[in-house]
């Protein structure tokens, strides 16, 4: 934890403002961009429409000379309309697929919209070709549908589906459950290493045939706050949460670490040895940035469900102060520690109507608005300073060695509408 003791009260108690309307997020089809990177061994196939293929191959930005990983079986408006025999069309497209793509051991069904506007069964499907293609590939369905998920939920509704096929284990095992990239997830697992914590195993796996188990004598630490699904889909396993700030910057990685020394008994010389030395570098590349962040306000718009623990960060770590720090959901046994380290002040929202928290963002024109794609533009046309939130998904922000390009990503539009006002006078 800190070196500095807390400051009360916190957000823990904060009333909580909910508010339901227009919202501007990017659906849950989006996570296949990395999951498919981190999975290698697996294949999404999107059952939607052209619109959402446009949206995939746009986002992903995949060169014409790559396969990559994720395809989108289009439905046309008789199969929407429930007039086509879709299921025969989905073993079709599966069967050719399967046979083209020999490396292929996990295939995900991803729906694009509810079942009830696609008129198809897709876990129905899934059971069908998974007895037909086993043990050889893993068929598992899920749904990224934006009227049903956001930003990063489809990760969410992609973990918690696979959790009921995991092997049993009686072993006593931490098991880290999220998306991290390679690097970074190496670097945890080094730590947890040093810490004499061996017995680990990573949710999502590289391979279907790494040793993924769960029972009652495993625990698991979140790495993402938007893992509420899959949270309780492992409780519902037998296996116990880890509740513990998330791993961002220093104080939120120190903390994280601690909680899991301390449910496997690591002592504290032995936590120190460990720890102390990328802490110090951690301090060091935070305090960088925190030279342009100190003193600044910042006002989070709902988007990814990271807004918690990075605005205790910035609050806690660089200096800043928040007006507004909005999430998607707010999942308290998930982000609970979070919001006991940020100090009482800040409106605490949860859902969205667009047209509302525009008229707050406006009137507290915050230094720094942290928002996404859609909203940022027009905010920076009004003179507003903004950061793109989709971007905090998609660089390497965890633990101790990234803390620096943490705190960087907030600093630079700061620093950049500095200079630029340098060069207008």
């Amino acid at each position: 934890m800190s070196d500095a003791p807390k400051t009360l009260p916190s957000c823990l108690d904060a009333p909580v403002l909910r508010q339901r309307g227009q919202r501007e997020v990017f659906c849950g089809l989006t996570s296949i961009i990395w999951l498919h990177r981190k999975m290698q061994d697996a294949f999404f196939l999107v059952i939607g429409s052209r619109t959402c293929a446009h949206l995939l191959q746009s986002a992903a930005g995949v060169m014409i000379f790559a396969e990559p990983r994720f395809g989108t079986a289009i439905l046309e408006e008789t199969d929407l309309a429930g007039m086509a025999d879709a299921q025969e069309e989905i073993d079709r497209q599966v069967e050719r697929l399967l046979s083209r793509r020999g490396d292929i051991r996990r295939l995900f069904l991803v729906g694009s919209c509810p079942s009830e506007v696609i008129k198809l069964d897709l876990a129905k499907a899934a059971e069908r070709l998974s007895a037909k293609f086993a043990p050889r590939v893993q068929v598992t369905n899920f749904t990224g549908s934006g009227i049903e998920t956001t930003f990063t939920e489809g990760e969410d509704t992609c973990l918690a589906a696979m959790v009921p096929a995991l092997p049993a284990t009686e072993a006593r095992q931490l098991m880290l459950v999220g998306a991290l990239p390679d690097v970074v997830q190496d670097q945890a697992l080094d730590l947890l290493a040093r810490m004499g914590v061996t017995d680990v195993t990573v949710l999502p796996s590289l391979r279907a045939d790494d040793p993924v188990a769960v029972g009652p004598n495993t625990v698991f630490a979140l790495t993402q706050p938007f893992l509420g699904g899959t949270c309780a889909a492992l409780e519902r396993r037998g296996a116990r949460h880890i509740a513990a700030p998330f791993p961002f910057g220093e104080v939120g990685t120190t903390a994280w670490l601690r909680a899991i020394a301390d449910e496997f008994g690591v002592s504290d010389a032995v936590f120190a040895a460990a720890t102390d030395a990328p802490r110090a570098r951690a301090r060091r590349a935070i305090a960088q940035a925190a030279e342009t962040l100190a003193g600044k306000s910042v006002f989070f718009f709902p988007d990814s469900q990271l807004e918690i623990p990075l605005a205790r960060f910035l609050t806690g770590e660089c200096g800043m102060t928040a007006i507004e720090i909005g999430a998607p959901y707010i999942h308290r046994q998930l982000v609970g520690p979070d919001l006991d380290l940020i100090p009482a002040g800040p409106q605490i929202s949860e859902g969205q109507d667009v047209d509302l928290q525009l008229d707050r963002a406006r009137a507290a024109r915050a230094d720094l608005t942290v928002c996404g794609l859609g909203l940022a533009n027009p905010l920076e046309a009004e003179g507003l300073a903004t950061k793109w939130a989709i971007e905090l998904v998609f660089t390497p922000v965890h633990f101790y060695e990234q803390a620096g390009d943490l705190a960087g990503l907030f600093s630079r539009p700061l620093r950049r509408r500095g200079l630029l006002k340098v060069a207008a006078e």
